[in-house]
């Protein structure tokens, strides 16, 4: 604390630049960003910009990921109605069904199970239910 009589000066301003490590403000310098006459110490958007956008990911890249892992937690399974390719009867399947799924008249073998999604029977045709 200094003597009454003493002037205090205030600290020294923080430098937000200086903020980041040196080799990322030395690269700022050698290469500046836009055509700004003095560099704005916020703007380092060749070091720091994102490759991909985590907020807004596109469709393909949260189908491939794992269900708990996607930004919206959701399942892969879903039912589906199968059509018989003899009678033509609709039924109500699940995609990964863990039984052999017959059709209720002609007693056809409408999919058999895998290891994961339901492999269905050559002729039968499918659509998803609607949600």
């Amino acid at each position: 604390m200094p003597w009454p009589w003493q002037a205090v000066s205030p600290p020294p301003a923080r430098d937000p630049f200086n903020a980041f490590p040196r080799k990322w403000r030395e690269r700022c310098r050698r290469f500046p960003c836009g055509s700004k006459s003095q560099q704005d110490p916020h703007d380092l958007h060749p070091l720091l910009t994102m490759v991909k956008d985590m907020l807004h990911p596109s469709k393909e890249d949260e189908k491939r990921k794992y269900k708990l892992k996607r930004l919206v937690q959701s399942p892969n399974s879903y039912f589906m109605d199968v059509r018989c390719s003899d009678c033509f009867i609709i039924t109500t399947v699940f995609s990964h069904a863990q039984t052999v799924v017959v059709c209720k008249d002609c007693s056809n073998m409408l999919c058999t199970p895998t290891g994961g999604k339901a492999r269905l029977t050559e002729g039968c045709s499918f659509r998803p239910k609607a949600k």
